[in-house]
């Protein structure tokens, strides 16, 4: 069994739940996760046509991850895409 559904797991999430709440999600749904479209960004305008060693590839993420720190418009969009709102 997955550890995320394990005993030992739910009964952790009961000890936390006046503060907590747990949304039960399909197994596979890039669609919520707000990590999916900023990588896809990243890696079609940062990381797109590169081939060169790892330091270069890294040097070139983060350049694209600071960039969209830089635009909050374009960040905030990620989190509108899965449903989130701040």
């Amino acid at each position: 069994m997955p550890a995320h559904r394990s005993r030992q797991m739910r009964e952790y999430l009961a000890q936390q739940r006046p503060w907590l709440t747990v949304e039960r999600l399909p197994a596979y749904a890039p669609e919520l996760n707000p990590a999916e479209p900023l990588f896809g960004n990243v890696k079609g305008v940062d990381l797109a046509n590169r081939c060169g060693d790892l330091p270069q590839l890294c040097l070139a993420l983060r350049h694209g991850m600071a960039r969209v720190r830089r635009r909050r418009d374009l960040a905030l969009a990620f989190l509108r895409h899965a449903g989130l709102e701040l």
